[in-house]
């Protein structure tokens, strides 16, 4: 399950590339591969890694939801 989940998660962070908002604080531009993990571990308090695989589904409709509403 990992090895899925690691491919559609970098696909979604590909969609969310060019949609990320502008930031001063990311004068060259915001990487979608950090803001995606760091919001991840903010919901579920864990990394991916630590996740369980009993969450995936939540993990992958979480991801969804970050690129439908990038922040």
């Amino acid at each position: 399950h990992r090895d899925l989940h690691t491919a559609y998660r970098r696909q979604r962070q590909m969609c969310i590339r060019d949609r990320l908002p502008p930031s001063w604080q990311h004068p060259k531009g915001r990487n979608p591969y950090a803001h995606v993990a760091i919001c991840v571990k903010g919901h579920f308090g864990r990394s991916y890694k630590d996740i369980p695989d009993e969450k995936l589904q939540e993990v992958l409709d979480y991801i969804d939801y970050l690129v439908e509403n990038p922040s």
